[in-house]
């Protein structure tokens, strides 16, 4: 119950956003093939639950020890970076800062993927949502950097 409670609360800054921001967002350019950006929300919510399940088995599997308290800490840090995507880069209008913040999650999950992965086999699949997205979502925004040069 608290990490699902600590996910919820680090998540919720994600929609601060400021009208300004987003309609600059709005009005960018996308990719063609990019046809399922209405399906981006529900994506990133099957990965936060995905993510705070993986904490759990670790958590459960040496609570409180000094290794578990640390990977904890490296979850956190993916959220926050993760969570950080849309109100920073919206904030910045800066679509390079959203693509390197981007790129800094996956670096962070696959650092945890390869600390989790000696600990529970189902630890590092509840991973692999967010290993599969992150660099889809990071080169979505780096293409749109192409599309937008004076984003």
């Amino acid at each position: 119950m608290v990490i699902g409670a600590i996910t919820l609360l680090v998540a919720l800054p994600g929609s601060w956003t400021t009208p300004d921001g987003v309609r600059w967002f709005n009005r960018l350019r996308r990719p063609r093939w990019l046809t399922f950006e209405s399906a981006i929300p529900f994506i990133w919510t099957v990965i936060f639950i995905c993510g705070a399940w993986s904490a759990y088995i670790v958590w459960e599997n040496d609570p409180g020890s000094t290794k578990t308290w640390l990977l904890m800490g490296l979850y956190l840090l993916l959220e926050v970076a993760t969570v950080a995507y849309t109100p920073v880069m919206f904030r910045l209008r800066s679509l390079k800062v959203g693509t390197s913040i981007g790129g800094t999650g996956f670096v962070v999950s696959v650092i945890l993927a390869v600390l989790v992965f000696p600990i529970s086999i189902w630890a590092l699949v509840l991973l692999l949502p967010y290993l599969i997205w992150s660099p889809i979502g990071t080169y979505t925004t780096w293409d749109m950097i192409r599309l937008n040069r004076e984003a």
